[in-house]
């Protein structure tokens, strides 16, 4: 009996100082722009502080709470909905509809905003058609929705930002939520009830992901909430920073977003904790069981429900972006585009490089050693997701510039040479602002790799004289190779359509894709840089039917 549990004891975990010791540095690396935050806002002064707290924090919080409201609302019902219909029923279009729901996700809030905004113009196809349908001549004949208001940018968020409630309560209802709607089925429940009463209230965890997700992406915006004209606390603490010059001011603004986020958290955390189901192994079979088939109205109905979103989501940004770059061919060639694609490639590669690296340390410390310093380190790794990118690019510029300032006088006093700003004037800092942004989502994925390799893997290798260099280089390497290349991928798309970040931390006339489209949609020119939006666009479809399909293989 003894010997079975000895030999049945998980060899993984032995604690390695080096793991150890490399997850807590990765927490530092992420902790450090976060500290740096809080420490900048302390130092500002009570009479910043008083300012800030006065004329800028009450207004702008009003209006992003209103905001992270109204999209929430709107994302969820979308969401839930639209998941519970194409795994629920069968309808004509349901197995399309079901792949091209995700579909907005590949469009950056941004993209949205100025496809809208051309969309909605008086000269554009909807006023056109609207005043040529009614013999309208003038915009004083008649009254028409302002894009450039809060109706405008929940419409826009919402359009692009519901999948992510789609996806958690698509997952959810494919696995535990079927099982228990065929049973309360056979108890005589109609799909009503069994959706209100059975699948909602065991979605909750997944509806509040989705939403917490959704929250921190609207938070988080910067070109959507600018170009349609909505005050929030991110435009703020830019506004603050660039045109009144004032850091301290800024990164005050940054802790408030700081105690938003952290509800945001809390708020997921306990959703979560106080709500768990099971799972069984009978799940794949019931996933196979016919649906439901609506006919008629009822069908119609819900195909309709379900291709609604994609219209404003994916159609229309698709449409005004992709006609503007039709007549565009000639600027494929043009050296500011091809400039601001180098540019990207290069940050974008680094930090998927930096993001998978650091990513894979925590995910192969946490396997290897249960030390309670390893799970805080990657605790504190995750929080940098919840950051906004604004808030991150003043954590990252002020210790990188402190650092260059420090090199720079040493060198300066012991050997004459000036270094200028190595860090912080360079692609650099934008490298490590996305690196701490989007390291949860590379580590996050490859955990999932790791949990689907069994520790017997390890200990086989170590019984037949590896040791754990070789175990990891011979045996889980390998075998993680597909994690690793969807980890890298996915955070070489997400840094490609940083806009946050990258439009605070970028060097003088050094323009990635992302600030090149807002460069030239500052300037009213939509149309001189749809190219660039349409290659944004192309590069995002890609994680997004990553994702679908692995949702698919669950079926």
């Amino acid at each position: 009996m003894q010997l079975s549990r000895q030999m049945t004891k998980p060899a993984t975990r032995r604690p390695s100082h080096a793991l150890s010791q490399g997850a807590l540095l990765t927490a530092a690396i992420v902790a450090m722009p976060i500290l740096a935050v809080l420490w900048i806002a302390i130092a500002g002064g009570d009479d910043s502080w008083r300012h800030v707290m006065t004329n800028v924090v009450p207004r702008a919080t009003g209006r992003t709470m209103e905001l992270l409201l109204l999209t929430g609302l709107v994302t969820a019902v979308v969401g839930i909905v639209t998941a519970w219909l194409v795994t629920t029923f069968d309808f004509p279009l349901r197995r399309l509809l079901s792949i091209v729901l995700v579909l907005p996700l590949a469009i950056p809030s941004y993209l949205a905003a100025y496809a809208f905004g051309e969309f909605f113009d008086f000269t554009g196809p909807l006023q056109s058609g609207y005043r040529a349908l009614f013999g309208f001549e003038t915009s004083r004949d008649y009254w028409f929705p302002d894009i450039r208001s809060m109706g405008g940018a929940v419409l826009v968020l919402s359009s692009v930002l519901y999948p992510y409630v789609y996806l958690a309560c698509r997952s959810m209802f494919l696995m535990q939520g079927r099982a228990a709607a065929d049973v309360a089925r056979t108890l005589g429940a109609g799909p009503l009830k069994v959706f209100w009463r059975i699948q909602i209230p065991m979605a909750r965890p997944a509806i509040m992901i989705g939403l917490t997700l959704v929250m921190m992406e609207t938070l988080n915006d910067i070109g959507a909430v600018e170009f349609l004209g909505v005050n929030t606390l991110t435009f703020s603490v830019y506004s603050t920073w660039l045109n009144r010059g004032s850091l301290s001011g800024a990164a005050q603004i940054a802790s408030v977003m700081f105690i938003v986020v952290a509800l945001l958290i809390l708020l997921e955390r306990a959703a979560r904790r106080s709500q768990r189901f099971s799972s069984n192994k009978t799940t794949a079979v019931v996933n196979d069981m016919v649906r439901p088939r609506l006919r008629g109205l009822r069908a119609a109905a819900a195909a309709t429900f379900c291709a609604l979103p994609v219209i404003p989501g994916f159609l229309v940004p698709v449409f005004v972006l992709g006609g503007f770059a039709l007549r565009r061919i000639e600027s494929y060639a043009d050296p500011r585009l091809l400039d601001a694609l180098f540019n990207s490639i290069i940050v974008s590669s680094s930090a998927a490089l930096a993001a998978v690296t650091l990513g894979f340390l925590l995910s192969y410390a946490a396997r290897s050693d249960g030390s309670p310093g390893t799970a805080l380190a990657g605790r504190v790794a995750s929080m940098g997701y919840g950051v906004p990118g604004t808030v991150l690019a003043i954590g990252v510029l002020i210790p990188l510039a402190g650092l260059d300032n420090a090199v720079d006088g040493f060198l300066r006093t012991h050997l004459g040479i000036s270094t200028g700003l190595l860090l912080s004037g360079s692609g650099f800092a934008i490298v490590y602002a996305c690196t701490v942004r989007f390291m949860t989502m590379a580590e996050g994925t490859l955990d999932a790799g790791f949990q689907k390799l069994s520790p017997h893997l390890d200990m086989a290798a170590r019984t037949l004289g590896r040791n754990q260099n070789q175990t990891l280089r011979m045996v889980l390497l390998p075998n993680m190779r597909p994690a690793i290349m969807t980890a890298a991928l996915l955070v070489f798309i997400e840094t490609m359509k940083e806009l946050s970040a990258t439009i605070l931390l970028r060097p003088f006339n050094f323009n990635t894709l992302a600030t090149l489209v807002y460069e030239d949609a500052s300037r009213a020119k939509i149309e001189d840089s749809s190219v660039a939006a349409m290659i944004i666009i192309a590069a995002g479809l890609i994680p997004v039917l990553l994702v679908s399909r692995s949702i698919d293989r669950q079926r």
